[in-house]
């Protein structure tokens, strides 16, 4: 194996062995070597090559990122060993993992006003919220498929319902939320083939809230959805009508031009959960019986919808304006506060208390945080491993255009 001498001039050895949970054809050979101390991820991913091209004349070189006892390598072997006081006579274990290549970036597709809330869970398309009371769906960059009309204020949330819809041939479910205190429901097929945007209307409006609507967030099932908002309330409401129609307040048909036109059936909230005294600015809803809410007095708390009762508050001493829950059996918790620094809880820490669990801070914003996408920890997985995931976890800030990538 040749390594530029230049790297190697000077540099004392340490012995390494190179790991990977990746399948064939990216694993290498799991035998020790002894490589310069200040080679950077370019000449680790530069061995790694080496090793997967042996006998294979049509290899082209994949770039790599490395990570040491968890933790992502961005520095040399040897600064990074003595940054963490690891010795360098044993045999390092270094794991290796594909590295995330700088996306593409299309061009903007523009809204009338801020852009407030974007849903991108559905891989065929992405729904937005807009301060012009509109949703859209968007197929491709500058493509507006579908035009959401009713609200009578701005859009602050968005959510889709049943994200697998257009791969199931079934139709897409979409709730958003207001600062005209509602949410409402629209059904729409995502799938047919238009060049220009057809208006929908929503099939359900739902009233309970007396402030406006901050967050949405569905359960897995796609069978309820849950609000919180203004009035430091959450509520829980059906996205189809129940058995016995309790909570739907009108499903009558008025007539006009002596034809049959179906009236917008209007629900109550299932129940309502209250502890938080400000505005509720995020809500997650990872398992049946479980939502997380963040909220502007400096908590974020978790629910038991059963019992409608908080099972856990954790403090931080700053506004929650995001929230998104990951890692397995959605143990781990990231919030974006009013300062520029993702913060990542592990409420399971022994000897932590759940107010003071371990924090790791990420100043990486030059501004506030306003949204953390829920789609970072369903599709990076997310909360695996801390130190190599937290670099694509996704945010957007408001403006007047939506930034697509591929």
């Amino acid at each position: 194996m040749e390594i530029d001498g230049d790297v190697e001039e000077a540099s004392r050895r340490v012995q390494v062995r190179f790991i990977t949970k990746l399948k064939a054809p990216f694993k290498a050979p799991t035998i020790a070597i002894a490589i310069p101390s200040n080679l950077t991820r370019l000449g680790l991913s530069a061995i790694v090559n080496n090793f997967l091209k042996a006998g294979k004349d049509d290899w082209n070189s994949e770039p790599f990122d490395f990570l040491i006892d968890g933790e992502l390598v961005r520095m040399s072997l040897e600064n990074f060993l003595l940054a963490k006081g690891i010795s360098a006579e044993r045999v390092l274990e270094i794991e290796y993992i594909r590295a995330v290549v700088p996306r593409k970036e299309e061009e903007p597709s523009l809204h009338d006003d801020w852009v407030s809330a974007v849903d991108a869970s559905n891989p065929g398309l992405i729904l937005t919220g807009c301060y012009d009371g509109l949703g859209r769906i968007w197929k491709a960059a500058g493509l507006c498929t579908h035009l959401l009309e009713g609200h009578s204020g701005a859009i602050t949330s968005v959510s889709i319902i049943n994200p697998s819809a257009v791969e199931s041939g079934t139709d897409l479910l979409v709730a958003t939320g207001s600062k005209d205190r509602t949410l409402r429901l629209w059904m729409l097929d995502a799938d047919e083939s238009i060049d220009h945007p057809t208006k929908v209307t929503a099939f359900r409006t739902l009233r309970g809230h007396s402030a406006s609507v901050q967050s949405i967030a569905p359960q897995a099932s796609g069978d309820m959805v849950c609000s919180g908002s203004w009035d430091s309330r959450i509520n829980i409401w059906h996205t189809k009508g129940s058995d016995t129609g309790a909570d739907l307040v009108s499903v009558k048909k008025r007539r006009k031009d002596s034809e049959d036109v179906d009236s917008q059936s209007e629900g109550e909230a299932v129940s309502t959960l209250v502890g938080h005294t400000q505005c509720v600015s995020s809500v997650v809803w990872p398992e049946c019986g479980t939502i997380y809410s963040a909220s502007w007095d400096h908590s974020i708390r978790r629910w038991d919808v059963e019992t409608g009762k908080d099972s856990m508050n954790m403090f931080c001493g700053k506004v929650f304006n995001c929230l998104d829950v990951g890692g397995e059996s959605s143990a781990l918790i990231a919030a974006g506060c009013s300062d520029p620094i993702l913060r990542i809880w592990d409420p399971r820490k022994p000897g932590l208390s759940l107010t003071r669990a371990r924090t790791h801070a990420l100043p990486a914003h030059p501004k506030l945080m306003p949204t953390l996408s829920n789609v970072s920890c369903k599709h990076y997985g997310f909360g695996r491993n801390i130190g190599s995931y937290l670099s694509i976890l996704i945010t957007h800030f408001l403006d007047i255009g939506l930034q697509m990538a591929r």
